[in-house]
């Protein structure tokens, strides 16, 4: 469960480490309010917002076991374990 939080976190950051990265390879000032306008920032959020949005989009439709499957618990067969699957 944590690893799709760390990947959601992770994709909403994106725009704004991009950006800080762009700042510091032309000598901007990353640190300067300038280049952090209230206008950067909403695109940076929006931008962000998109890339969250698509992504559960995509997990939502490819994700998972195929319509119509069915589960099959791990278990022990003549004395192996046999670990879960889809059928």
């Amino acid at each position: 469960m944590i690893r799709p939080a760390l990947t959601e976190i992770g994709l909403f950051l994106t725009p704004f480490v991009l950006y800080a990265a762009f700042l510091l390879a032309t000598n901007a000032g990353v640190l300067e309010q300038k280049s952090w306008a209230p206008r950067r920032l909403t695109a940076l959020l929006i931008a962000a917002l998109v890339l969250m949005i698509v992504s559960f989009a995509v997990l939502a439709q490819f994700s998972g076991a195929p319509p119509g499957s069915t589960y099959v618990p791990a278990h022990i067969e003549d004395g192996k374990f046999v670990p879960g699957r889809t059928q």
